[in-house]
């Protein structure tokens, strides 16, 4: 069985965040054919925040998300903030008392944070909001662990589908937020709320696979 150790986790936040602020131009250009065009400046806010608080502390995985999320919900603005701010806190609360995540673990904090986004907006699959990349991945990675597939591989698939929800969103009209008001005329573009959250989750899938154990189940 592989289990990823929650005390020594906490980089995985840092990379998630040198993943945004590199690709804050990137998002925000993304975002301005449909919206605003302030995306990558208010996640890489957000996320530039975060690393200044946690870097060179050691930190387990669930501090460093309940931190992230903390500081996306109350001090950047924009939409994404408390939708990604709730994911990332619900992510915490799911590991905060567990020593070694295994698939079961990491599965349930994936479905945690789903919920929490969907409780709070009315967004679902199609409408070309960030749900087109996170729902495919939540089902990718217990499609894998229901299949006997390792936890190492079914965190590829994950990212592999979060990818490819990612990319479908050209193909999408907006229905939710600012976007929606374009009607078709955001066919043909990227969603950058479903890009970032690729981002997020490819980060998250390879630092958890990068620190992945074999242990032996008692």
């Amino acid at each position: 069985m592989q289990t990823l150790k929650n005390a020594a986790a906490g980089d995985i936040a840092l990379s998630m965040a040198s993943a945004i602020i590199d690709n804050r131009g990137y998002l925000s250009e993304i975002d301005g054919k449909t919206g605003d065009g302030d995306h990558g400046i208010n996640m890489a806010k957000g996320f530039g925040l975060v690393a200044d608080r946690i870097r060179g502390k050691e930190l387990s995985l669930a501090k460093a998300l309940e931190t992230l999320g903390t500081v996306l919900m109350t001090e950047i603005g924009g939409s994404m903030g408390p939708l990604y701010g709730v994911m990332f806190t619900e992510f915490a609360g799911q590991i905060a008392n567990v020593d070694q995540i295994d698939d079961k673990t990491f599965s349930r904090m994936l479905h945690a944070g789903l919920t929490g986004i969907q409780e709070i907006g009315s967004a679902k699959v199609g409408d070309k909001t960030l749900l087109d990349t996170l729902v495919p991945a939540v089902e990718a990675f217990d499609k894998a662990t229901a299949e006997g597939k390792s936890f190492a591989q079914a965190l590829e698939l994950l990212v592999a589908a979060a990818e490819t929800g990612r990319d479908s969103t050209i193909n999408l009209i907006a229905r939710i937020g600012r976007a929606s008001r374009l009607g078709g005329r955001s066919l043909g573009v990227l969603d950058a709320g479903a890009t970032s959250c690729a981002l997020i989750l490819r980060e998250l899938s390879q630092g958890a696979r990068d620190r992945l154990q074999s242990v032996t189940a008692s």
